[in-house]
C-alpha cells in the first residue's frame, strides 16, 4: 500500500512536470531586436520614448503638476537640485521593450545626467551624460556599466529631444530619442 501511495506521488509530479512543460504558465514574450551593424564592428540601437504619453513619474523640487498625481516630493535639502524622471522606452516598431530613469542633479561644482535602461530578458545600462548639449539638440554620453548582455561592452550613448511640428492635437508633444553605439569588450579595472 505504501509503496502504491510514493508511486502515485512521483507519477502525479512527473504527470504536472510535464503538462508544465508543454503548457507552459507564463509564456512571456521577448520582443526581438533591432539592431544594426556599426563601421566599427559594434552595433547600433535606437529607442524613444514619447513624451508625455510615455512618462510613468516625474518628481523635482516644486513641480507644479507631479506624475503620479499627488506625488509628493521629499523636502529633504540633498535632493532640492534633484529632478528624476521614470519612462517607459520604445524601440523602432514603437513597441514597449522596457523602461529607463533619468536623473539630472545640480550641485555648487558641476551638472549631472544619468539614464538607467532597463531591458527585460536583456539587461541594463547605466549610461553618464555630458551636461552640456550640443548642436541640434544632442547630448553625449557613455556606457559606464551594464548587466548581463551589457556588462562586457562598452559604448557611447546620444540623446535627443525632437519636438512635434505635426499640429496633430491628440501626437505627443514631442520624444526622446536614445540611440546606443556598443562594441567590444569592457577593458578590465
Amino acid at each position: 500500500m505504501l509503496k502504491t501511495f510514493i508511486a502515485g506521488i512521483l507519477l502525479g509530479i512527473v504527470g504536472v512536470a510535464t503538462l508544465l512543460y508543454a503548457y507552459p504558465v507564463v509564456d512571456q514574450h521577448r520582443e526581438e531586436s533591432i539592431v544594426t551593424v556599426a563601421a566599427n564592428g559594434g552595433n547600433i540601437e535606437a529607442f524613444h520614448t514619447n513624451v508625455p504619453m510615455d512618462r510613468i513619474l516625474i518628481g523635482a523640487a516644486g513641480q507644479k503638476q507631479p506624475l503620479p498625481e499627488g506625488m509628493i516630493w521629499p523636502a529633504d535639502p540633498m535632493l532640492r537640485d534633484v529632478r528624476v524622471e521614470l519612462f517607459k522606452i520604445r524601440n523602432a516598431r514603437d513597441i514597449v521593450v522596457g523602461v529607463a530613469s533619468r536623473t539630472a542633479a545640480r550641485d555648487e561644482s558641476a551638472d549631472v545626467i544619468d539614464w538607467v535602461l532597463h531591458l527585460p530578458a536583456r539587461g541594463s545600462m547605466f549610461v553618464n551624460m555630458q551636461p552640456e548639449g550640443l548642436a541640434g539638440g544632442f547630448r553625449n554620453g557613455e556606457l559606464r556599466a551594464g548587466s548581463r548582455e551589457f556588462a562586457q561592452l562598452r559604448g557611447v550613448m546620444t540623446e535627443r529631444w525632437v519636438p512635434n511640428t505635426s499640429g496633430d492635437a491628440d501626437a505627443p508633444v514631442g520624444r526622446i530619442e536614445l540611440r546606443t553605439t556598443l562594441a567590444g569588450a569592457r577593458e578590465a579595472r
